[in-house]
């Protein structure tokens, strides 16, 4: 009897205790909790509400998705460290769609979000709308990929592009070729913001370099059939093609110009620096040469952020992911630097920037809002995946 009785006693005691989970455990010791958890979460004052504007939608929408994954790394490494001037950032998305209607719609509701500056831009001809819209609003905007030089025409002050611009793309094009031993070009544009512009640089660099333009021709966005364009471009003795639009159009190009059977270089531009151009040209992309931003693989400094993006998001960051992380901190440097969300200082503190070291480039900014040296670099098609040449 005694000894069921201290039984029962002991049962009351661990159960009292919490051991069979029925009662709830002691808060641990400050020392166990940062043990357990690691440093306790900053506090915050508040928050600084900075926009994205990318394409979620639509073609593109693969790059604008990676760039935003990249903004929101950026983000949780800038509030993990306190924040800007200990707020907190934060996001609004507005989703461009590639399109200048989208686009200036997107602009819009992020200005009447009273946002404190924007991230983002893709496609050049749609970002050309958003600056005025921007300008008018002082609303300071660090554009993240588009680089057409309109947008340094259209520019009305209040934009930094980190992409280098097209007069930058257009000398490593040319010096691409040259390698190559071409001196016959063909180009191949779609009549946008982007492409043409790209096309008009490139070419007018080509031909003061001395060197032949074979063919110059524009087709339409979506095109199936470039049957008749394959066979002009072969008949014009090209002994390479530039094309200057995006991945899904080139990809179809590139494979009825192999197709076809043309033997010439082909070299694409940073519009189709997509792996998917690969994939979806297959064998066709084999030896196709890309005029590319800076790809985050091919950058020693880019380790721990490619391991963060695959951590986070289960796949490889993109073309454009690094400078789309390199805009987020430069922001907040910039902020931090004028010490308020006062619109001009920000702006200010932008223009001033010198030699900040990001991912992609050392930042400094010439009079015209744009990265003084160029980061492009010249990538390779093999083996279905892009690899560095220089």
């Amino acid at each position: 009897m005694a000894k069921r009785l201290w039984i029962l006693a002991f049962v009351v005691v661990l159960i009292a205790s919490g051991v069979f989970g029925c009662g709830q455990p002691a808060a641990p010791s400050q020392g166990e909790d940062e043990e357990a958890g690691g440093a306790e979460a900053p506090q915050f004052d508040g928050e600084i509400l900075v926009g994205i504007m990318v394409p979620v939608t639509g073609s593109e929408a693969t790059y604008g998705q990676d760039m935003e994954n990249a903004m929101k790394i950026a983000a949780d490494e800038i509030n993990a460290a306190g924040g800007i001037l200990g707020k907190e950032l934060k996001f609004t998305l507005g989703d461009d769609g590639c399109d200048p209607q989208m686009c200036t719609a997107a602009a819009s509701k992020l200005v009447s979000s009273e946002v404190v500056a924007v991230l983002g831009g893709y496609c050049s001809g749609a970002t050309i709308p958003a600056l005025k819209i921007y300008g008018d609003a002082k609303v300071p905007f660090i554009i993240t990929a588009a680089n057409s030089t309109e947008l340094i025409k259209e520019n009305p002050g209040w934009a930094f592009m980190i992409n280098s611009p097209g007069y930058h793309q257009a000398d490593a094009a040319a010096d691409c070729f040259e390698k190559l031993g071409v001196s016959k070009l063909a180009f191949v544009h779609q009549g946008d913001g982007f492409s043409e512009n790209l096309a008009e640089l490139t070419r007018d660099e080509w031909l003061s370099r001395g060197h032949e333009v074979v063919a110059y021709d524009v087709v339409n966005k979506g095109e199936q059939d470039f049957s008749s364009l394959v066979t002009k471009i072969r008949s014009s003795g090209a002994e390479g093609v530039y094309w200057t639009a995006y991945h899904a159009d080139g990809a179809m190009l590139i494979m009825q110009l192999r197709q076809g059977g043309y033997t010439g270089e082909i070299t694409v531009a940073d519009g189709s620096s997509s792996v998917q151009l690969l994939e979806i040209a297959g064998a066709a992309g084999e030896g196709v040469y890309c005029t590319s931003p800076p790809v985050v693989d091919y950058l020693p400094a880019a380790q721990k952020f490619i391991s963060t993006y695959n951590a986070k998001y289960n796949q490889e960051p993109g073309p454009y992911a690094g400078l789309a992380y390199d805009g987020t901190h430069l922001l907040a440097d910039a902020i931090e630097r004028a010490g308020s969300t006062d619109p001009d200082a920000i702006r200010d503190a932008l223009a001033a920037t010198d030699k900040f070291e990001t991912l992609c480039a050392t930042v400094t900014f010439t009079p015209e809002n744009v990265l003084e040296e160029s980061n492009f670099m010249i990538l390779k098609g093999e083996g279905g995946k892009w690899v560095l040449v220089e």
